[in-house]
């Protein structure tokens, strides 16, 4: 089973960098979506990719629309928000039949409230215990996200 990583118009090349090398540790093709916050050419996010950046997987793609018109040939979408109340480990991830797609926001606003409205049932979140932290940083939760999925493939013979 195919897993995808989703960045829509990330902002921080370390995040994206860690990100990448995190795709590639898994698996995974990582998909960014324009506009970007930084130069693929930066120093700073090959920097953060280190030495694999030139072995991610990576698709880069104009914007949603055009993304969105090919996401289900790449399977079932999940997009993480802290607007969900439903539980990231709640939602089967991982399926025999299909791929995987993770879709993340950007850093400092998340996923547009419009695109979540049209996905409800794929809406999943991080619980966190302190009220004072308001989410998790993007590499983080997609680390524990993808290797969620991997785990669940694991579990289902992929």
């Amino acid at each position: 089973m195919a897993l995808h990583v989703v960045l829509v118009h990330p902002e921080i090349h370390w995040n994206t960098g860690n990100v990448g090398r995190s795709c590639l540790a898994a698996g995974a093709t990582l998909h960014l979506i324009e506009p970007l916050g930084f130069s693929l050419d930066e120093r700073e996010l090959k920097r953060a990719g280190l030495d694999y950046w030139a072995h991610v997987p990576l698709r880069v793609w104009p914007n949603w629309e055009a993304f969105e018109r090919e996401l289900r040939t790449f399977g079932e979408p999940w997009f993480f928000t802290t607007r969900s109340t439903r539980r990231y480990w709640e939602a089967p991830l991982a399926t025999a039949a299909t791929g995987t797609v993770l879709i993340f926001g950007r850093e400092t606003a998340g996923l547009p409230r419009e695109l979540l409205d049209r996905y409800p049932d794929r809406c999943v979140t991080m619980p966190m215990a302190s009220t004072v932290v308001r989410s998790l940083n993007l590499s983080t939760t997609v680390g524990i996200a993808l290797y969620e999925a991997v785990r669940q493939q694991s579990q289902i013979g992929e």
